[in-house]
């Protein structure tokens, strides 16, 4: 994922409210980190077909604060898949509620698993169509 903004619709969107904010007006990283945890997850569940909790977390950068009444989009795109594992990076890009210019706001990668009704990891899938 590059610095410039993205060109395709984000995996989710949500506005930044007050309930979401720490003590200093800002939006908390926690809210942030949990967002990106869904877009990561919706990605993830899309590409295997089931369930895919977060196993891991990391690479996190936080380089613009989050205002209250932002529009806040989270971008996911799966970067590696292993034999059930899936690496989601997530870039966060913030707007100005009453207006057009947006900024990186956060980014990070989350490791996600296939799992099968049994609560074990599941093999990813391969598609015939996904091969080109």
């Amino acid at each position: 994922m590059t610095d410039l903004p993205p060109t395709t619709a984000p995996a989710i969107r949500a506005t930044a409210m007050a309930c979401d904010a720490n003590p200093y007006g800002k939006i908390f990283v926690g809210w942030l980190m949990g967002q990106m945890a869904l877009a990561a997850g919706s990605v993830a569940s899309r590409h295997c077909g089931g369930r895919a909790p977060v196993v891991a977390a990391d690479g996190f950068s936080f380089t613009a604060p989050v205002e209250i009444g932002d529009e806040v989009s989270f971008h996911a795109e799966i970067v590696k898949t292993g034999r059930s594992s899936m690496t989601v990076a997530v870039d966060v890009w913030r707007r100005d509620r009453h207006g057009l210019a947006t900024q990186l706001a956060a980014r990070g990668t989350y490791i996600l698993v296939s799992m099968g009704e049994d609560d074990r990891p599941r093999p990813l899938v391969i598609e015939e169509s996904s091969l080109g």
